[in-house]
């Protein structure tokens, strides 16, 4: 039940700072077993309306209440509602199945086993009639996959798994065939029937969709036009002088009206004489009132015809379970795992869904292409004159700094290409945000592992450097952790603007940076800027690789002192910590709601 609520945003322009009342004065119901409609032209609040209805709006709203079974939003009544997007937000590489096997995992209550959990996502497969396609993958815009009806059934199948109690939807016929819409809101209808409230957003649906609603709302520019049954709408508007001349669909009739369009619909009587008595150019548009006026005789019909009336229906006691009145109302959040599962779940799931990234052909050639081209340049390099050993030191440099630069541009990328997931299933409360952030920057490591190994076992031996099996192993474990401390860089980068292009930008200056302080390119750094040396994992890759591979020898021209090395590992594992932390400081910054 929601009684006149209104909703402002703030806009700030260059010099000055106004506030927009996007809704003003909304008032409706809607009970267990029917679908509501939210319809009205684009920009006229219907998105913001449901949002504000389902919780998703972190700011309050200006004013008027918002109540389930009489009692405020709470956090356990967000684990009972469920809220499909516009945009369908899914792994491209993970399957019907797996996607929503994994939604079970996270968002059922801990009580339920394994076995059924997965059960509820068989269920739920055979209830949205997705077994023909359950073992294919998403798909997206590079992956071929489900069609997009069947991408639709997915996203609501991941709200409904939970059983909720409230079904909100954002446009779920976008984009669809007008046969696959109807399939949609046929089973939105059988949702509803099974005493489940379904709230959807739409445009301008077929004449068949729109008698599949029980309840409607009409908005123009944020006010109420029509709130009733979706099967009077038509008589309502009659009895106000507004009808359609000729045969229309409903839907683009009541669009029409709301847009202050009056082709092919009468134009109340009232409103003629106005016409004909006023000449200014703001109420009338070639003979004809114009939108704004049509606007407000429709709002003004409304407020003093079916308003009033409304309002006082909804002031009647509704009968609740008092049981479910205090559920309702605690403060206590209800994850369906525990923080280890949570964290087990979504590192399987990373792993699944970027294995086909990080092995795809494109990726490992150009590994391989890489090494067997260093192979070529640097085929059996000689290590015993200076001029040999100092060509084996531009090759550990490039290592170093291709191994820096690699990881840094693939990291800058998780964070904002995920992020609209994030913040849909950190809405949903489906996992604690520390357990997403280690499962999704541990999950890569043992892939991290595989291309670096297959790159090492081309170059080094090709190369000539130092055969000997601790040498070999010890100089793969320096770059896994220049690796790693260079993805930590990215992940912070990435985290920190949640822009690809900005993110990108910074990435280029920062490691551009860093490989010119590397220590290859200039050995005497003036003081006031050798603290950057340090701050650079091309510094401490390229000095531990020399003393792995030359700590034996005695080189009277080599400008190193070979120490234990200790320095340069507490530098790279200070970074590998250091640059997470401030990704999770951003990550834990970020809105929900952006």
């Amino acid at each position: 039940m929601f009684r006149d609520v209104t909703y402002k945003v703030v806009l700030k322009g260059v010099t000055t700072t106004q506030e927009k009342e996007i809704l003003h004065g909304i008032t409706g119901s809607v009970n267990p077993g029917e679908v509501l409609a939210l319809m009205g032209p684009s920009g006229s609040g219907k998105t913001t309306l449901l949002n504000l209805l389902g919780g998703r709006l972190t700011q309050p709203a200006q004013g008027g209440s918002v109540t389930y079974n009489d009692q405020p939003y709470s956090k356990f009544l967000k684990s009972r509602i469920g809220f499909v997007t516009q945009d369908d937000v899914l792994f491209p590489h993970l399957t019907v199945r797996e996607t929503l096997t994994y939604a079970a995992y996270l968002r059922l209550p801990k009580m339920l086993t394994k076995q059924q959990k997965e059960q509820r996502a068989m269920d739920v497969i055979c209830e949205l009639g997705l077994e023909r396609c359950q073992d294919t993958m998403i798909g997206g815009s590079f992956v071929r996959g489900v069609s997009g009806g069947e991408r639709k059934r997915v996203c609501i199948g991941n709200e409904i798994i939970i059983n909720p109690s409230l079904l909100f939807l954002d446009e779920p016929t976008s984009g669809l065939d007008s046969t696959t819409a109807l399939r949609t809101i046929q089973i939105l209808q059988d949702i509803a029937e099974a005493g489940k409230t379904v709230i959807t957003t739409i445009h301008q649906p077929s004449s068949r969709l729109f008698h599949k609603f029980d309840k409607l709302i009409l908005l123009g520019k944020g006010n109420l036009l029509y709130y009733g049954k979706a099967s009077e709408v038509m008589s309502y508007f009659s009895s106000i002088g507004c009808s359609p001349l000729i045969s229309m669909n409903p839907a683009e009739f009541l669009l029409d009206l709301a847009n202050g369009n009056t082709i092919d619909v009468t134009v109340p009587s009232e409103l003629e004489d106005k016409v004909q008595t006023c000449n200014s150019e703001s109420e009338t548009t070639n003979g004809k009132p114009s939108p704004v006026v049509i606007h407000d005789y429709l709002v003004e019909k409304y407020e003093s015809r079916v308003a009033k009336k409304e309002k006082k229906k909804l002031m009647a006691p509704i009968p609740i379970d008092e049981e479910f009145k205090m559920k309702i109302s605690s403060v206590k959040r209800e994850w369906g795992a525990s923080w280890w599962q949570q964290y087990s779940i979504l590192f399987r799931r990373g792993i699944k869904e970027r294995r086909h990234d990080y092995f795809s052909w494109l990726r490992i050639t150009q590994v391989l292409a890489t090494a067997v081209i260093l192979g070529l340049l640097w085929w059996q390099s000689d290590n015993t004159t200076p001029k040999g050993l100092q060509d084996q030191a531009g090759l550990l440099f490039f290592i170093a700094v291709f191994w820096g630069f690699f990881p840094v541009f693939t990291a800058i990328f998780a964070f904002p290409q995920e992020r609209a997931m994030l913040l849909k299933e950190r809405a949903a409360d489906m996992y604690r945000l520390s357990a997403y952030f280690l499962a999704r920057t541990t999950s890569d490591l043992p892939l991290d592992l595989v291309l670096p190994l297959l790159f090492l076992l081309v170059v080094y031996f090709m190369a000539g450097l130092r055969l000997d099996a601790g040498t070999f192993f010890y100089t793969l474990l320096t770059v896994f952790l220049c690796i790693v401390a260079a993805q930590g860089l990215g992940l912070a980068i990435g985290a920190s603007l949640m822009d690809i292009k900005k993110a990108t930008t910074l990435g280029s200056v920062t490691v551009m940076t860093f490989m010119l302080a590397g220590g290859f390119f200039v050995q005497k750094v003036p003081i006031f800027i050798y603290w950057i040396r340090y701050l650079s994992f091309n510094y401490h890759t390229y000095r531990l690789l020399l003393k792995i591979q030359y700590e034996h020898q005695n080189l009277p021209t080599s400008r190193m002192k070979f120490d234990n090395g200790l320095e340069e590992i507490g530098a790279l594992i200070a970074m590998v910590f250091g640059y997470r932390l401030l990704a999770y400081v951003f990550l834990r910054r970020m809105p929900l709601n952006s």
